[in-house]
Formats: structure tokens, C-alpha cells, sequence
């Protein structure tokens, strides 16, 4: 073999040992540094939260609607005389 072929395959075999090493060093501090804990129970979930009603500071005063309006209906005084033509006659 020639000196060539020799570093070259040793520098393949370094760089695949690097990388599987940086690869085992990810995998074993994604583990350390994961918040889930077997020690720690979860916590219970939050329970029913009451709530009172959201007020403006408006004063509100409940009325019930009249059954007939309270205003008469307005009926135009007649100021012209009526029609002095006939229903059934003819203009022309």
C-alpha cells in the first residue's frame, strides 16, 4: 500500500470516531439536561376558577317594554276641500 492510502483511511476512521463521539456526547447531555424527573410526581392540574362578572362602572336599570306605544298616531290636518271631479269621470 501506498503512504496515501494509508492516511486516508486513517483519516476517515478519525473522523468517524470524532463523530460518533460528539454524537454520544449530545445524546448524553440531552439526557442530563431534560427538566422530566422519575423523582418529582407531576403537578395536579389547576382546578375550576371562579370568576365574578366584568363591570364598566355602568349603572344598569332593567325596564319592561310598554304593551302599546304611549304616543297617539298623528293624523296632517285636511286644508284642501275634496275633489270636486266624479270617481268615474273622465280627463281629458
Amino acid at each position: 500500500m501506498e503512504w496515501s492510502e494509508v492516511q486516508s483511511k486513517q483519516l476517515k476512521l478519525m473522523s468517524a470516531t470524532a463523530g460518533g463521539a460528539a454524537a454520544l456526547a449530545m445524546g448524553a447531555l440531552t439526557v442530563t439536561s431534560s427538566d422530566i424527573s422519575v423523582a418529582e410526581p407531576e403537578p395536579a392540574p389547576p382546578g375550576p376558577v371562579t370568576t365574578s362578572e366584568i363591570t364598566t362602572g355602568e349603572s344598569i336599570t332593567e325596564t319592561v317594554a310598554p304593551e302599546a306605544p304611549e304616543t297617539p298616531a298623528v293624523v296632517p290636518p285636511i286644508t284642501t276641500p275634496p275633489s270636486t271631479i266624479p270617481p268615474t269621470a273622465e280627463t281629458h
